[in-house]
């Protein structure tokens, strides 16, 4: 056999594993944008490095493959197994939340496969038959000259020689789709839609069938920026000795989310479903509600997130109150009046559909809140003036209000301040949101999930309740829009107030926090950066000041950051 032609089979070979990373890797960041073409091209564009060696290793074996020449073939294939390297430590490396194999990642695999191997297939079979076409015109040429007359160039070529360069144009081809693999798979997604779409009109519609069969359930929707996730969990604990109650597990707070927690889990006998409801663009909460038909609803808070994607602050409150605008006539809206951006669009709604909550200000709300490191205690009084003092387990007054939320709707659906005393005891902290837990000589304060200003900068004012070492490790607030930079600078100078150390993850918005902090006065010798959370992490624990150490865990990167 030729030996180019072994050489180029080879490059095939490798290619394809190389493929298989590099969609992995481009599979998992789309599911990680939530399978929008909308939100992938500005992560490409963001993160485009992250990629760049295909750059060079595509161009490489395009070359090699076109020009079959031997030395910049097997160049071409040293570039190709780092850049396999590469893609399978990232694999390795993004850990925080996997790729998960779905049905639709099955279905949009099955088509970027037929598209990263079909083209280059369909390219060399075509010159195939090009270049054996004009061997059987020079062949006939020749014949009619009495043999005096060459072929052409492509008729000179041999069955060997032909077979070669289909297989070089084949690799080539390969290796532009590799290097485009992000692309194909948003081309993917385009294909795929209309099949996409039928199945989820199907589960749908099941689920609508589902919570029809179910007239008597009542469907509290949960919203907000921020907060809506420990309000859930929060009001799940006070109801559940009273009532059979299905809540939307983890984060499962988009349309199919929902779909799947009705078509997996209610029940005929389930008398109340929380239903949390999440949104990155206008409309998404609409959309859960078309579903769910919520008979309450909560809007919890509303802030600066997602500005990437919800551009301004104007849409932000818009989408939120779908929800307020999705009940019928006789339900209420539970609206946290702390928040300024609730509190003036509630007076677009009548009075009799609003149930305000707050810390001192009108409706349900609590007052003389006290906060120590065994937990909070605060009197909750009601519209009508009961009250009870309470006591919980969550450290921060941040959290109080959320805990008034849960119970002014827990009171509404007529439970009494009495009943109502355990299970705010019981209350405990919702994974990742200001969650203590002891590791040795340092309490880890554990708030990775908070993405929000509001939200940071309670964290660290909570932190400086403590006495002993008090440490901040952070990555900084993620999409914010244009404003990411300006609301890290600002969480740079709270911090500085509230911290003996700061210690800043990655490089995204490690700059602006470190300017913020240093022109409030932090000292530069406590401001450390550290490209891994785990090299943070060590040197906290290395730290040799004198008291017990409180690690404050702030922010959390997702993976496609």
């Amino acid at each position: 056999m030729n030996p180019i032609l072994i050489l180029i089979i080879i490059g095939i070979v490798l290619e394809g594993f190389l493929w298989w990373y590099v969609c992995r890797y481009n599979m998992h960041m789309f599911q990680l944008n939530t399978y929008r073409n909308g939100e992938m091209k500005p992560w490409l564009k963001q993160n485009w490095k992250r990629q760049s060696v295909l750059i060079l290793q595509g161009l490489l074996v395009i070359l090699g493959g076109l020009l079959r020449n031997p030395v910049l073939l097997v160049i071409s294939y040293l570039l190709t197994g780092f850049s396999i390297y590469y893609f399978h430590f990232l694999k390795r490396y993004l850990k925080k939340k996997k790729l998960v194999f779905t049905m639709r990642v099955k279905r949009m695999l099955v088509t970027d496969s037929i598209l990263s191997f079909g083209i280059p297939l369909l390219v060399a079979i075509l010159c195939m038959v090009f270049l054996s076409q004009g061997v059987s015109a020079g062949g006939s040429l020749n014949g009619s000259a009495g043999g005096a007359a060459q072929a052409g160039p492509a008729g000179a070529l041999g069955f060997s020689a032909r077979l070669s360069l289909s297989f070089g144009i084949f690799l080539a081809v390969q290796a532009l789709m590799t290097s485009l693999q992000a692309r194909i798979i948003m081309l993917s997604n385009t294909i795929n839609h209309p099949i996409e779409q039928g199945i989820n009109q199907h589960y749908i519609n099941d689920a609508k069938r589902i919570l029809a069969e179910n007239p008597d359930l009542t469907v509290i929707g949960i919203t907000g920026s921020y907060g809506k996730t420990s309000v859930k969990f929060y009001l799940n604990t006070l109801l559940r000795d009273h009532f059979n109650v299905l809540m939307t597990p983890g984060n499962y707070n988009t349309p199919m989310g929902v779909v799947k927690t009705v078509r997996s889990s209610l029940k005929p006998t389930h008398e109340i479903f929380l239903c949390e409801m999440g949104a990155r663009h206008v409309g998404d909460i609409k959309e859960i509600c078309d579903i769910a038909h919520p008979d309450l609803g909560v809007i919890t808070a509303i802030g600066p997130q997602h500005l990437d994607t919800f551009f301004n602050m104007d849409n932000i409150v818009k989408t939120k109150f779908e929800l307020a605008d999705a009940l019928p006539e006789n339900g209420r809206i539970f609206l946290n009046m702390d928040n300024d951006y609730i509190r003036k669009n509630s007076e677009k709604y009548r009075p009799e559909q609003i149930v305000g909550y707050s810390t001192g200000k009108s409706g349900y709300r609590a007052e003389d809140i006290r906060v120590s490191r065994q937990g909070t205690g605060f009197t909750f009084y009601t519209p009508d003036g009961e009250s009870c003092r309470y006591q919980m387990r969550l450290i921060g007054a941040h959290n109080v209000i959320n805990v008034v939320g849960a119970l002014a709707v827990a009171h509404e659906l007529g439970m009494t301040l009495e009943e109502l005393r355990v299970p705010v005891r019981r209350i405990q902290p919702v994974e990742h949101r200001m969650q203590m837990r002891e590791n040795g000589l340092a309490t880890i304060i554990d708030d990775a999930y908070n993405s929000n200003p509001v939200g940071s900068k309670a964290a660290v004012e909570t932190l400086k309740l403590f006495d002993g070492v008090r440490i901040l490790v952070t990555p900084g607030m993620i999409e914010l829009g244009d404003r990411q930079e300006e609301f890290n600078y600002m969480f740079g100078g709270y911090a500085a107030d509230c911290c003996d150390y700061i210690l800043t993850v990655g490089h995204a918005n490690r700059e602006a926090i470190r300017k913020g902090a240093l022109d409030a006065g932090f000292p530069e010798k406590k401001l450390l950066s550290f490209t891994l959370l785990e090299e943070a992490m060590k040197f906290a624990y290395q730290i040799k000041d004198r008291g017990h150490k409180y690690i404050l865990l702030e922010n959390d990167l997702p993976d496609q950051y």
